[in-house]
């Protein structure tokens, strides 16, 4: 089954009663992108059997269910051992996260360091900093969640974290080849399609899309399978293990990988420390920091490495199960 734009309305899109999850229903299509980041490369074919993914990221209702059903307790919130981080600087020996500080003059676009910071006391609870909250903001994605994070409460959910494959497949709604997740203009007759970065990244944020972080997961439009939020808002956590390129195409439609995973556990190092290498898996979709002059990564084949044991005010995650098309029983 080879997804088009002619065949899009022919889709059947079907919505779980007992959980927010829709039906995708599966096919062959091309993944990748040729025209932009090297690690998008080369467009192949791949084919994914039919699965059940969550219609919104997690959001903070969500995973505050969970955290109390479970007693979980984030990544974020331990304080790391400096022993499974030889060399780690004293000074960073301390619970906390990744958090968006944008700088109010120029700097170099090389240098993260300038804009994020690794904030004690960051975490799900309070997304940018201890004097924060998430109050008002049950219906915005979780963020400040590790891979394990994430896998942890797919499992209590009685699901899965969606492969690569899986992940774009979705987020193309149909729409095989397009350049965004609902068709090739960023911005059709002017509407904003996803909470992206308008203005000069990292420090002037005009909000023309009406949000400065995140936003409510049902704000910007759906895509052709009714999925909200594929793009921007925030990364979502991916299964599979970063590889720098993909794979060549098949040279015959016998030999197209059905289901593939991704590449192997080998990771980068960590910046607390200069000897501790650290597994990476794909994130996708971009984010609300995602800009036309730094990171346009706000694409279906757009895909990055994040570190499993990082969380970061930008990232989230949402769930799929596989199977036949019944409707799936929700553990939420």
């Amino acid at each position: 089954m080879n997804i088009s734009t002619n065949t899009l309305a022919k889709v059947e899109i079907r919505e779980s009663s007992s959980a927010p999850m829709v039906f995708i229903p599966g096919g062959t299509f091309r993944m990748g992108s040729d025209k932009h980041y090297p690690e998008e490369a080369p467009v192949h074919r791949v084919t994914v059997d039919a699965f059940w993914m969550d219609r919104y990221p997690v959001t903070n209702r969500q995973f505050k269910e969970f955290v109390r059903a479970t007693k979980h307790v984030t990544v974020a919130e331990i304080i790391p051992d400096p022993k499974d981080y030889p060399g780690m600087l004293p000074h960073m020996v301390y619970a906390g996260s990744l958090m968006f500080s944008p700088p109010n003059h120029p700097v170099n676009l090389r240098d993260f360091s300038q804009w994020w910071t690794f904030a004690r006391g960051a975490q799900w609870r309070h997304p940018y900093g201890p004097g924060s909250n998430i109050r008002g903001l049950d219906d915005h994605p979780v963020v400040h969640v590790a891979f394990s994070d994430a896998a942890a409460y797919a499992k209590w959910a009685g699901k899965d974290l969606p492969t690569e494959a899986e992940w774009e497949f979705a987020a193309r709604g149909g729409l095989d080849g397009a350049e965004y997740a609902w068709g090739d203009e960023f911005t059709p007759h002017g509407r904003h399609m996803a909470n992206t970065w308008q203005g000069e990244f990292p420090r002037q944020n005009v909000n023309a899309d009406g949000f400065e972080r995140t936003s409510p997961v049902s704000a910007f439009p759906p895509n052709g399978y009714g999925l909200y939020d594929m793009i921007g808002n925030v990364w979502e956590w991916t299964a599979d293990w970063y590889s720098p390129r993909h794979k060549a195409d098949a040279p015959k439609a016998c030999c197209i990988p059905e289901n593939p995973r991704g590449g192997r556990e080998d990771g980068s190092y960590d910046p607390r420390t200069t000897n501790v290498r650290i597994p990476q898996k794909v994130i996708k979709g971009g984010s609300h920091l995602c800009a036309p002059n730094y990171c346009r990564r706000y694409r279906p084949a757009a895909r990055h490495a994040e570190p499993v044991d990082t969380s970061t005010s930008h990232v989230g995650f949402r769930c799929i199960r596989r199977g036949a098309s019944d409707a799936p029983q929700t553990g939420e």
